[in-house]
């Protein structure tokens, strides 16, 4: 019982998470409901159902579940993003361990990203 609460407490802040990225720019929204799926799977079978069937997010779910694709429009938004978090960085006051980690980390993951199949 425990063990399905906690996995449902996860689905909701999840689910929370994803929704919040849906007003606020630079916040994603499908990693967050990929999560909500995953742990609703686990503790929430009907509220993966629900998100499976959404007409926006579940097919975007369903793609990631079975070749762990990736939209090219998502691709490119997230590199847009990344690219522009790395110019703000630079631009603005910053440590510059932070500048340094980031122009490390952003460029591998955008590589991770672009080496995903396509939907």
């Amino acid at each position: 019982m425990l063990i399905r609460l906690l996995w449902r407490a996860l689905a909701s802040l999840s689910l929370g998470l994803g929704a919040l990225g849906v007003l606020l720019p630079g916040l994603p929204t499908t990693p967050f409901l990929l999560v909500a799926a995953w742990a609703g799977s686990r503790g929430w079978p009907s509220l993966e159902a629900r998100l499976l069937a959404h007409p926006t997010y579940g097919p975007s779910i369903h793609h990631w579940r079975t070749s762990r694709a990736v939209p090219r429009q998502a691709k490119w938004l997230a590199s847009a993003l990344m690219a522009s978090s790395l110019l703000m960085i630079w631009l603005l006051p910053a440590p510059h361990w932070l500048r340094i980690a980031l122009s490390l980390f952003l460029p591998l993951v955008a590589l991770w990203l672009w080496r995903r199949p396509e939907a």
